[in-house]
């Protein structure tokens, strides 16, 4: 059994924390990733081709399944990525799942956009 939690906690470190497309206006979801009865973490995903906030979960969630982690959605919101001004802004919520902790969010933006000014709001949709 110690084997299989080891696998599954390597499986949780190779989840990227952000993953978010590189320009444009879009949806974005806020899950927590974890190892069968393991410690958690949160993850960002944000793309264009969504429709709704639950068409990145949902395949999130199958690509996680196959690594053997479980996630729960935490909420959703959208991000203004705007690259050549450096620039992130994290807003808005999702209907389904309800507004994201933004702060959160940036955070883990910070971390992998160092350079970037990143701001949020709880307002907007």
């Amino acid at each position: 059994a110690m084997a299989a939690a080891g696998a599954e906690a390597g499986a949780l470190s190779r989840v990227a924390d952000v993953e978010i497309d590189g320009d444009g206006v879009f949806k974005y979801v806020l899950m927590r990733v974890r190892a069968a009865g393991g410690p958690g973490k949160d993850v960002v995903r944000g793309h264009g081709w969504a429709e709704y906030h639950a068409d990145i979960y949902e395949r999130t969630a199958q690509e996680l399944a196959q690594q053997g982690l479980d996630c729960e959605c935490l909420g959703g919101g959208r991000l203004s990525h705007r690259p050549e001004e450096r620039k992130i802004h994290v807003y808005g919520y999702s209907v389904g799942f309800g507004r994201a902790d933004h702060s959160v969010t940036t955070e883990k933006l910070r971390t992998k956009y160092p350079d970037y000014e990143i701001t949020w709001a709880d307002e907007g949709y």
